[in-house]
Order: structure tokens, then C-alpha cells, then sequence
């Protein structure tokens, strides 16, 4: 069976003097003036066609949900006493409690009033949010008790909430998800979109939290290789899947976000293949989070620069996914990070004053 999909492409600088000939992404700061319509049959392209924003009308009664859904505005996440909103894209700061992470593993295990101090600092250099991990997700990463996942972050997601610090978990576990959240955490970041523990999808029901929900290769083995030809369209479709089903367990759509796991699962190739298509996630109806700081993509990109030496390669993809509408970004280097993403918002700015 045939099915079509859209991706925003011929991106301007600004939709002054064009009425009628673009459209605006997510009610974001990115205007497009094309659509590729993408025709494929299982996992086999068929077609693809460039289509004029003018005449999306014209197009199949089947696409037009989904040209809704990429120009809908991506409502704020309303955290307690923090608000992120998705007209621009955010920073989200990595906060690892690990000994064994592949880049920071034990940079922050000095004690967690250090680790949270570490938080407090990156929100100050512009962090929207502080992700607090216990587990390491690297290839071959020992599997970490939930008590001991516990006690390394909850003293830190404690000191940073009571500073008024939005925080969300890293975790594939329900016990953790919940002491978490009990400890002043907002969101869930599951990097087996709540398949790994069969409580998961619940625990987050129950609470009411926000939620992100990533692509890897298999729950419990993330970085088993299972994408074929086409990656992009595969990975669309599992997240698309994932969104409905939490979506009839009872999580509002609004609170979803999405992430389509680079480096989990997938070859260079692959992610290439997925941080070129990004805008095609937008037509999910979600928020969208990239995370590519410091992975190994760039090393193999960069004469096997070590994990240390990747600024310059996960600034580049920081901007290049915000150029593409990514409403998140996952990293590890806050203040390059948000100075780069200043930087990319003053040009847009001036875009928006005219010629």
C-alpha cells in the first residue's frame, strides 16, 4: 500500500514580500516554500515531487492533516514555575551521575551538591533544561540496579528543583521515573520510548508529566541495528507509532516530544540520512529533540577526533538541526551552544525587518 509523506523544504530567510508563498514550521522561527512529497510503497520510494507551498491545496486529501501539523505552533511545556516555550529552539543540558558515559562518564561524581552546582551554572549560560542521567547509554554499558540509579540523581534533581530549575530524567525505569519525580523532575526522557519497563508508560500517565519519546534500535538492546534502505522513513513511522500509542494511553500530543536517536541503532549513513530529513519529523505534530553532542558520527566525520575534541562538529549539527526546526537540543557545551544559536537568532531577526 502506497503511503505519502511531506517534508518542508526551500527554507527563506523570511516570509516578508512572499504572502502566499510560504508557509511558517511549527510556529517557529523558519519559513519553507516547497514541500517534498515523498510516494512510497512498504519500505521502497516510489516518487517524490517538489510541490509549491502555493498550491498545497491541490494536494492529496490524505496530506492535509499533515500540512496542519507542520505549520501548528508547538505549545509551551508549562513546569511549575518554568515555562519553555518553541518559537526558537532551546538548549537542553546533559547532567550525567555516571562513572562511564562516553564523553563526561565521573566528570560530576564529586557529590551531588558539585553535580548540581554543574546544573545551576548551565542554566545560568542558558539551558532551558537540566536531562539528569544515572545510566550510561553507550554501546555496551553495564545495565545500572534502579536503587543505585536512584541515589546517584535524585540528591541532584532535589537541589536543582528547589532552585527553580526545570529537570527532566534520563531513565528506561519506572522506579526511577518515579522517585525522580517525586524529587522535583518534570519530564520523562526515555531513550526506549517507554518499551524498555512495562510500568513506564503508566508511571507517566499517572503523573501527568511531559514526555520524550526516542528511536533506537531495540529497547533492551539499544544500538541492535534494525533500519533498512530508507532510515528515514522507518524511524518516522516507529516514532509516529509510539506517539499514537502513548497518545490513547492517556498523554496529550502537546506534551509529547520526540527524538529520533541519532547514533542508537544506526550507521554514518543512517545519521546523515535522518539529520538531513529532520523537518520531516515535524509533520509528527510534536516537539523535537536532537541530541548529536559529541557522538561518534563526528569523530568518523573528523579524522577520529576523540570525544573531547568534537566541539566544533556538535555545534555545526546544533545549528544545522535548528536550521531544520528542532525545537530541543541535547548537549554537552551549554555556552557554545547558545552562543551559536544567538548568533543563528540575530540573523533571523533581521530577516524579519526587512530587505
Amino acid at each position: 500500500m502506497t503511503r505519502s509523506y511531506l517534508r518542508p523544504t526551500a527554507f527563506l530567510d523570511t516570509p516578508i514580500g512572499f504572502d502566499g508563498q510560504v508557509a511558517r514550521l511549527a510556529g517557529g522561527l523558519l519559513w519553507h516554500s516547497a514541500y517534498e512529497l515523498i510516494e512510497a510503497d512498504g519500505d521502497r520510494r516510489v516518487s517524490k515531487r517538489l510541490v509549491p507551498v502555493s498550491d498545497a491545496a491541490s494536494l492529496p486529501d490524505e496530506v492535509q492533516p499533515l500540512i496542519q501539523r507542520l505549520a501548528a505552533p508547538r505549545p509551551s511545556l508549562e513546569l511549575g514555575p518554568r515555562t519553555i516555550r518553541f518559537d526558537q529552539p532551546q538548549v537542553a543540558a546533559i547532567l550525567n551521575m555516571t562513572p562511564d558515559s562516553f564523553s563526561d562518564g565521573g566528570t560530576h561524581l564529586d557529590g551531588p551538591e558539585a553535580a548540581a552546582e554543574a546544573g545551576v551554572r548551565a542554566a545560568g549560560e542558558g539551558a532551558a533544561l537540566i536531562d539528569v542521567g544515572g545510566e550510561s547509554t553507550r554501546p555496551g554499558a553495564e545495565t545500572v540496579w534502579h536503587g543505585d540509579e536512584i541515589a546517584r540523581v535524585v540528591p541532584v534533581i532535589e537541589r536543582l528543583a528547589r532552585a527553580g530549575i526545570a529537570v527532566s530524567i534520563d531513565t528506561r525505569k519506572a522506579e526511577v521515573m518515579e522517585a525522580a519525580l517525586a524529587a522535583g523532575a518534570a519530564i520523562v526522557n526515555d531513550v526506549s520510548a517507554l518499551l524498555y519497563d512495562d510500568r513506564a508508560l503508566d508511571t507517566v500517565v499517572r503523573s501527568g508529566c511531559p514526555v520524550i519519546l526516542m528511536h533506537a534500535g531495540d529497547p533492551r538492546n539499544l544500538h541492535t541495528r534494525t533500519l533498512g534502505p530508507d532510515p528515514l522513513l522507518q524511524v518516522y513511522d516507529w516514532l509516529e507509532a509510539r506517539v499514537a500509542a502513548v497518545e490513547a494511553a492517556g498523554v496529550p500530543r502537546a506534551r509529547i516530544i520526540v527524538d529520533p536517536g541519532i547514533g542508537f541503532g544506526k550507521s554514518l549513513a543512517d545519521n546523515l540520512a535522518l539529520l538531513n530529513g529532520l523537518a520531516l519529523f515535524q509533520g509528527l505534530g510534536c516537539a523535537l529533540m536532537l541530541g548529536v553532542s559529541r557522538k561518534r558520527m563526528i569523530g568518523a566525520l573528523s579524522n577520529e577526533a576523540p570525544a573531547d575534541r568534537r566541539l566544533g562538529g556538535s555545534v555545526a549539527l546544533a545549528v544545522s538541526g535548528a536550521m531544520l526546526g528542532a525545537q530541543i537540543l541535547r548537549v554537552h557545551d551549554v555556552p557554545e551552544t547558545v552562543q551559536a544559536l544567538r548568533v543563528w537568532r540575530g540573523l533571523r531577526d533581521r530577516a524579519l525587518t526587512g530587505p
